[in-house]
Parts: structure tokens; C-alpha cells; sequence
């Protein structure tokens, strides 16, 4: 079901338009030198009881009278200013507005007005979308309710409410809603009632990304290529998804080509929306934050986080206080205000606040209306295993496991569930099992004063063939805080420990298949089966001596050799952490990775430091890093980073100097200038210079260049490098986009997330889509929107600046809230007609009088009379008659009328171009004789 309020959104029809855009103009050539007296002019649309006509000055109508003796020229005698004494008017009709409850914007939408009487200005009307949207759901008598349905009708929102009201500013076009807080809903903010999600269209999807990569070195050229593609079929919920790669090597010398298709994942998905659940049958991945996470192909049953408003996404506490009067409470964390609402008096309670980060405490402020404050704190950090109070999440798995490394892969079931009791407190627990394998956890993670902390224990036991049974214990803490003093932020600390026979589910599984193939399940094996360590080959990663060491005796470049044998984790600790030095002082910031084994007797000990900071606009980095590779051989690396801007403008490239030395490869350094062009920045460049020498490996020093260039087009996205340096040249081509077959035909694109939009705007060839950089309408009316955000409203718009005259936008904006992975639909209307400026003067030589009103044959206002008697009409057929209906200084309805034909549209003109005619207008026999007599 589509959310009630797509496709509806900034409808302003032509004859509204021109009257805002004429009527504005009138309003300020008046007053630029117009004498007048006002009275408490009310905002446009306020009050029903604020219609104009026999209100007296003071009264809360309000009046103006406009001295036409100010105005030059025929002005004086032929502008109609009637409808400006009584405030700006509000003609009756349809506007598509932006909405704001309480002042929070919540969507555009067609809104209608109503006039209450002749000379009034239009008010507007409510309806039960309009209800629905805002999340109020009064009480109603019988015969409000019976004008709620009837289309007729118009319901103010003051009867259905006490003190609310509706102000409409015509000039913005935006409408004012204001409502109690008492009459509100509970709903978090960014709520979108499930029955508005929309399920899409039947479509067919395919994302692809090609690269090809061509290499010349010493004499031999080599050309590698992938594909790599996701392809989709939508059914109504159901979506069916494949992931695969295709790769293609060919070399200049008599090797031949070779080709190798690999199937990634496939699967069949289906939303859940009544348990906040997915249900994914096929290939898929088990929620890690419980267990470790691993693939497993059968059938999954998970809750998903982004059918919760993003409001209640993550950990944030809830806030709970108590008002005494209609108060205005503001949150603030680190000195920055991130919430503001108003409560009734009473106690109140915030459970709708967006994350924000790890932690920082939160400082509450209640401003009662005498203007007395209390404020208090809030203590809040967050770990991953945190939930909201009231929330729970759960995964159910069943099916088989999915490890590339296992040959033989059996069969597993896992169940895991979390909840959210309290502020302090989430618990959460979880069983896995498989073939010789099982274990249990049980944890909790509290949110303290003094940071965010979670435990858990893991009790497993594993039956390996050959081997003795494997059982034991794993403690695992995790800690997050944010020093709000010094702002010091230890965004992830943690430490695991295992006892000796503790083993995971993917390690005992990858123990088991190596006993059974008769290798060592725990120690180092050496076999000459495969010459690749982890899948990396060996020649790339040892060193002809670490060959030699490993293997025992001198290493043939044509042996085969794999090292295998599961390694045990004893313990385990990371760190991130990030520490600003003041206003002017830059940053530092620290990763690092410790672990040992119990059979192994050396420890893996990975860091990154780092300080950033920068000088005016010259920004800069330094970092030292330490890592290790799959041979355990340890490697150290300086790095150094310098970025400038060339310039202040849009479109200014930026230079880029890093300076770098590790101990395999020496030291290097290298100088890029990169930029973009284009409106959309849809085209960039770069070049880029290096020069590296020395290292373990020997190496002379070697210089190299190389220059890239892209293009995003709206159906596709173009990438393209060459480089040469010592010895060696480079060139590849990329490209990457989307193909979306719907009902409406099939559609090019650029990459596509897994959810979609298809924007449908006939005749609106070459117009842009605002929600996407550089996405156009294509020839046939449709564009693909690339990125949509699941379960809540994506506001997508069409920009018609560009349009032929001919074509004319209902609306130039759509909301839609779609399911994941849904291919959605936003129709937008168009209007097809011929756009005309007509030179128009009365059958007596004079001008039209200033502002009035022009209709067509069936009584549509196309537009208004402009200055100098010309009118600006749309949407008109190729032959006709127009009217043209104004009062004089007496009150007295005047009109005048004239045929009109157009002439063929010519192919040679561009259909941008403004068709111009002449006419004169002839007022009817009566008003004419009239008018003669009284000369």
C-alpha cells in the first residue's frame, strides 16, 4: 500500500501559480507608492471568523485602503486592488504545501481551501490523511464525522481540537499546524505506520560492475577482468536476489585464456512486518552481535532494526522528568543541543532520541513557564549489545554452514535473543550447535556513569575426530565511554579470554575437516597439495629463506606447499580511541590489536597511531603503523599526508602529497592533484606522481605517473586510468550502472542500492532528480532514484527547471516509505499544453485593467493580467476563446472576451521558446454602449 501522501506533494496548479507570482508583483508595485490604512492584518488563511468584508478597523478582520492616485500611469484608473483590502489573499483551489507540526517539518502535501464566504479569503481544510500524518486521532461528533467523508465539506482543525489552528503563509507556501501537546500522539519521531510502507512493482533488477585492468612489464602484457553482479526478481514481498562474479585472464605469450564463474549468494526474502521481522531462505549471515557471525544456507528468521523509526535505532536512554507546567524541555550532549520538545505538566517521558555516537552524558533542561529551570543528567554510552528499553531482537537460524575453507560442510542451528529491560540494563543470550559441536552464552550490558559495559560467558564443547573431547569457557568484556571533561572517547575497548579447550563454532568445524581429510587438526602441517598460505600464494608472502624454513629443506619454486592446522585464541584485546587537544590543537587517535594463542608462542601485535590537525586550509596527518602478515612477519610503516585545496571555487582541485616508508618496500612519495567538474560534479579527474626506492626487496629506485578520469552519467558510471613508471605500464576501464525492467518498460541507471525508486514523468525528457546527483528523466519519462532508505518517508524531487514550455509539473515532489529491497514507483502528472504570452489590450485602445482574471471556455483561471496589458497563460489549446472578468471603481463586474488561434508549432524552434500573440479584447455590447455614452 503506498503511503497516503506520494505523489502528491507541491501541487500548485498554473492559475495559482500565476496568482502568486502576479498577485506579489501587484501587491509590491502598490505599495512602493500607495498611502493605506491597516488594521491587525491577519495571517493569510488564519481564522474563519478573520473573513474580510464589514469588518471594522481594529477588529481582528482587518482592512486596507489602497490611494490607486499613487500609481503611475493607467494604473491609476484600471488596477483592480479589491481583493488586497481585506490582507493577502487565499483563492479557493488546491495547494501543495510543506506542513509543519508544531513547527517540525513533516512532508508536502495537497492541501485544499475552502472559502467560507464570497468575499473571504479561502481557509484550510482538514482531512483524516492529514490526521493520520500528524498522529492525532481526536474524538469526533456525528456530523464532524459526516463532513470528514464528505468531499465538500471543509473541517477546521479548531473543530476538532480545542486552541488548534491551521496559518497558512501564501508566499512560502507552507502551512502552519499548531496543536496542543497534550492532543498529540505518542509516536516517535520519523514514525511511519506499516500500513504506508509500499511493496513496490514487479520488477526485475540487475547492479553491475565491470573493471578491466591491462599490464605490460619486461616484454609480457597480461589482461584481467571482472564482472561482478547482483541481479533481482520482485514479486510482491518476495524478492529474489543472486550474487556472482566472473573473472577472465588472458596473457600476450602462448598461455591460454582462462574464465571462472563463482555464485556468491543466492536467496529468497520476505519482509515480516507484524514481528519486526525478515525471513531469508537461501544464503545469508547470522546477527555477530551475540555469536561471531558465519554464513549459513537454509532458513533465517531476524529482526531488522530499520523497521524501527530511525528515532529508536541504535541505544539511546530514556529520558523521564517531571513538569509542573506546560514546559519546554531541551537535551544537550557535549555542549550541543540535539532535542527540544514541549510537555504537558505531569510526568513525561523521551524515548524517541536519535544515537548519537558511543556516549556522552546527556544535560536536560526543563523550563517551566514561569521561566524556572531544573536540570539534571543523564548518563549515556553505548556497546553494540545495548538495546533501547522495551526492545527486543532475536535471530533464528537453521540450515547449513556456509565456510569456503571447509570442504565437507555440515549442518548447524543457532537462536539468539536480546532485550532491552530498563536504561541500566540489557540482557541477552544464545545457543548454537552443529555436528560434535555445541555452546551457550548468557550476558548483559549496563549503562553506567562510568561507561558502557557488557559481558558475557561462553560454554562450549566440541568433538574432533582423533582427538580427545574439546570443552571450555570464553569471557568476553566490551567498554565504551565518552570523557566528557577532556572529550576523550574509547569508542570500542575489548577483551576476550578462552580457556585451553574453549573453541568457536567455526574453529572446531574447520578442526573437524581437517581431521577427517587426515591432517593435523591444531598443529602445522606441511603438504604439498597447494601452493597458497590462507589463499594467498606462497611465492607473494615468504621469502625464499622462510620458504626453506618452513618446509625443511631447500624450497622448489615448483613444489606445492599449504600450511594448515587451526590456531587456538587464548585472549585477545582492541582499542579505538580518539582524543582531541583543544580548539587549535588537532587530534590523536589510536587502534591496536594484541592476541596470542595456546599453541603458538608468539603474539600478533597490530597498531595504528595518529594526529591530525591543520594549518588555516592545509590539513594534515601523521600516522605510524605496525601490522602483520599471514606468515606472521611483521612490517612497520610511516605515513605522512598533506591535503591543500587549489582555490575557493565549486570547482577547485585539491593537492594531495603523502610521504611514506616501511621496511619492505622502502620509502616513497607521491603527489595527486584531484578535482570534479559539471553541475552535478559528475565529471573528475586526477593525476598523480611517485617516486619509491629501496626496501627489503632490493629494489632500485623507480619513478612512475598516471592519470585518471570519470564520468557519471545518469545511466551509468565511466572510470578510466593509464599509468607507465619503470619497466612497466598500466591502463584500465570500468564501468559500472543498473538495469531495472518494471511495468513501464526497462530503465538504465547508475549502481543501485538494494532499494529503489523509478520516477515516471511524461514528457519531462532531460529534467533532473534533485534526491540524486546527476540522475536525469530519460526519453521515454522514467529515471531510476538509486538509494532509498527503507521503512521511512524519502522525499524525492523533480526539478523542472529546463522543461519544454509545453510540459508542465502537477507536482515536482513525492514521498514514499518503501520495504527493503522494494522497487517503488512515483508517478508524477503532467500537463501538456501550449504556453502563449498574449499582448493584449482593450477594443478601445486601453490597457486590461492590472490583475484581472483570465479564464478559459470551461471557467479555469489560466492566469491574471500582467503589466503593460500582457498575459502569461499554460496550458491552452491551439484555438479558442478567453475571458478576461475584473470590477470597476463602483463594484460593478465588468468582462471582456477574444478568440485566439495559434499558429502550428514549428520543428525549427526549440520547444523552450515562448509563443507570442496579440489580441484585443471586446467587452460585450451593453458595457460597451455604456461606456460610449459616458465619454
Amino acid at each position: 500500500m503506498k503511503h497516503p501522501h506520494a505523489n502528491a506533494q507541491r501541487r500548485t496548479s498554473w492559475p495559482v501559480a500565476c496568482h502568486r507570482a502576479f498577485l506579489s508583483a501587484a501587491i509590491a508595485a502598490t505599495l512602493a507608492g500607495a498611502t493605506f490604512s491597516a488594521y491587525a492584518l491577519p495571517a493569510s488563511g488564519a481564522d474563519p471568523s478573520a473573513s474580510p468584508g464589514g469588518a471594522d478597523p481594529g477588529s481582528s478582520g482587518g482592512y486596507a485602503d489602497f490611494d490607486r492616485s499613487m500609481l503611475s500611469g493607467a494604473g491609476q484608473n484600471t488596477t483592480d486592488l479589491s481583493r488586497f483590502e481585506h490582507g493577502n489573499p487565499v483563492l479557493p483551489g488546491e495547494y501543495n504545501s510543506d506542513v509543519y507540526l508544531n513547527g517540525v517539518w513533516v512532508g508536502r502535501r495537497a492541501v485544499r481551501f475552502v472559502a467560507p464566504s464570497a468575499n473571504a479569503n479561502a481557509l484550510p481544510c482538514l482531512d483524516r490523511k492529514m490526521l493520520d500524518q500528524f498522529g492525532l486521532h481526536p474524538k469526533m461528533a456525528d456530523d464532524v464525522a459526516k463532513r470528514m467523508d464528505d468531499p465538500s465539506a471543509c473541517v477546521s482543525i479548531g473543530e476538532l481540537i480545542p486552541d488548534a489552528k491551521m496559518t497558512f503563509d501564501m508566499t512560502q507556501l507552507r502551512l502552519d499546524v499548531s496543536v496542543p501537546q497534550a492532543y498529540l500522539g505518542l509516536m516517535p519521531r520519523g514514525y511511519v505506520s506499516p500500513e504506508y510502507w509500499d511493496a513496490g512493482v514487479p520488477a526485475g533488477l540487475l547492479n553491475y560492475n565491470f573493471n578491466s585492468f591491462h599490464s605490460s612489464s619486461q616484454g609480457t602484457s597480461q589482461t584481467s577482468s571482472y564482472l561482478g553482479v547482483n541481479t533481482g526478481v520482485n514479486i510482491g514481498l518476495w524478492h529474489l536476489r543472486e550474487q556472482g562474479t566472473m573473472t577472465w585472464t588472458s596473457a600476450s605469450s602462448n598461455s591460454p585464456s582462462r574464465s571462472h564463474w563463482q555464485n556468491i549468494q543466492t536467496y529468497l526474502q520476505r519482509d515480516l512486518p507484524s514481528l519486526r521481522s525478515v525471513l531469508t531462505v537461501g544464503d545469508s549471515y547470522t546477527d555477530g552481535t551475540v555469536f561471531d557471525s558465519f554464513g549459513i544456507r537454509g532458513v533465517q528468521l531476524a529482526t531488522d532494526d530499520r523497521m524501527l523509526p530511525q528515532s529508536m535505532q541504535g541505544y539511546a536512554p530514556m529520558i523521564r522528568g517531571i513538569a509542573n507546567t506546560n514546559a519546554l524541555v531541551s537535551v544537550r550532549q557535549n555542549g550541543v543541543q540535539i532535542y527540544q520538545t514541549t510537555v504537558a505538566p505531569g510526568p513525561f517521558v523521551i524515548n524517541d532520541l536519535y544515537p548519537t555516537g558511543f556516549g556522552g552524558n546527556l544535560d536536560v533542561t526543563v523550563t517551566e513557564a514561569d521561566g524556572h529551570s531544573t536540570v539534571f543528567v543523564v548518563p549515556y554510552a553505548s556497546v553494540a549489545q545495548l538495546l533501547r528499553p522495551g526492545i527486543t531482537r532475536y535471530d533464528v537460524s537453521i540450515g547449513q554452514l556456509r565456510v569456503a575453507s571447509i570442504k565437507d560442510q555440515p549442518g548447524v542451528a543457532q537462536a539468539t535473543v536480546q532485550h532491552g529491560f530498563n536504561n541500566l540494563l540489557t540482557g541477552y543470550a544464545g545457543i548454537v550447535g552443529s555436528q560434535g559441536y555445541g555452546a551457550a552464552l548468557i550476558g548483559a550490558a549496563i549503562d553506567t556513569h562510568y561507561g558502557a559495559l557488557a559481558l558475557d560467558v561462553t560454554q562450549a564443547q566440541a568433538h574432533i575426530p582423533g582427538y580427545s573431547t574439546q570443552s571450555g569457557q570464553s569471557v568476553r568484556i566490551t567498554y565504551s565511554k565518552v570523557i566528557p571533561s577532556t572529550q576523550t572517547n574509547f569508542s570500542v575497548a575489548a577483551y576476550r579470554y578462552s580457556t585451553g579447550g574453549y573453541l568457536s563454532l567455526t574453529d572446531a568445524e574447520q578442526a573437524r575437516d581437517y581431521a577427517r581429510h587426515g591432517l593435523d587438526a591444531f598443529g602445522t602441517t606441511l603438504t604439498p597439495t597447494v601452493n597458497t598460505i590462507d589463499g594467498v600464494p606462497v611465492s607473494s608472502v615468504l621469502t625464499p629463506a622462510q620458504q626453506a624454513a618452513l618446509s625443511g629443506s631447500t624450497f622448489n619454486a615448483g613444489s606445492l606447499l599449504t600450511i594448515t592446522g587451526v590456531q587456538r585464541q587464548r585472549s585477545s584485546f582492541t582499542l579505538s580511541m580518539s582524543q582531541p587537544l583543544g580548539d587549535n590543537g588537532g587530534s590523536i587517535y589510536a587502534n591496536a590489536s594484541v592476541r596470542d594463542y595456546w599453541n603458538r608462542s608468539n603474539t600478533d601485535t597490530q597498531f595504528q597511531l595518529g594526529y591530525s590537525n591543520h594549518i588555516r586550509r592545509l590539513s594534515y596527518n601523521v600516522s605510524a603503523q605496525r601490522s602483520v602478515d599471514a606468515t606472521g612477519r611483521y612490517d612497520n610503516q610511516v605515513f605522512v599526508n598533506f591535503t591543500l585545496p587549489l582555490g575557493s571555487t565549486t570547482h577547485a582541485p585539491t593537492m594531495t602529497l603523502n610521504l611514506s616508508h616501511d621496511e619492505q618496500t622502502g620509502s616513497q612519495e607521491q603527489a595527486m592533484v584531484n578535482g570534479t567538474l559539471g553541475a552535478d560534479n559528475q565529471f573528475n579527474y586526477g593525476a598523480t606522481a611517485s617516486h619509491s626506492s629501496g626496501g627489503d626487496t632490493g629494489s632500485n629506485s623507480s619513478t612512475a605517473g598516471s592519470l585518471s578520469a570519470g564520468y557519471r552519467s545518469p545511466f551509468a558510471v565511466f572510470n578510466a586510468t593509464y599509468g607507465k613508471g619503470s619497466g612497466y605500464s598500466q591502463a584500465s576501464l570500468g564501468v559500472s550502472g543498473s538495469v531495472v525492467a518494471h511495468p513501464g518498460g526497462i530503465t538504465f541507471g547508475q549502481p543501485i542500492s538494494d532499494t529503489v525508486g523509478i520516477v515516471y514523468v511524461p514528457g519531462a525528457a532531460g529534467a533532473r532528480v534533485n534526491s540524486s546527483g546527476g540522475v536525469k528523466i530519460d526519453r521515454f519519462g522514467y529515471a531510476i532514484v538509486p538509494y532509498l532508505t527503507p521503512y521511512a518517508l524519502n522525499s524525492v524531487q523533480v526539478d523542472p527547471k529546463g522543461l519544454p514550455m509545453d510540459v508542465q509539473l502537477d507536482a515536482t515532489s513525492a514521498q514514499v516509505a518503501p520495504y527493503a529491497g522494494a522497487v517503488v514507483m512515483m508517478k508524477f502528472k503532467t500537463q501538456n499544453g501550449r504556453t502563449v504570452l498574449i499582448r493584449s489590450q482593450l477594443d478601445n485602445g486601453d490597457a486590461l485593467p492590472f490583475g484581472a482574471e483570465v479564464f478559459n471556455e470551461k471557467n479555469v483561471v489560466l492566469g491574471v493580467v500582467g503589466q503593460a496589458s500582457q498575459i502569461l497563460v499554460r496550458g491552452v489549446d491551439p484555438t479558442g476563446k478567453l475571458s478576461v472578468r475584473w470590477h470597476d471603481d463602483d463594484g460593478e463586474a465588468q468582462s471582456c472576451s477574444f478568440y485566439y488561434e495559434l499558429p502550428p508549432p514549428s520543428k525549427d524552434k526549440s520547444a523552450k521558446a515562448l509563443q507570442q500573440i496579440t489580441a484585443t479584447c471586446t467587452r460585450s455590447n451593453a458595457v460597451a454602449q455604456a461606456t460610449r455614452s459616458g465619454s
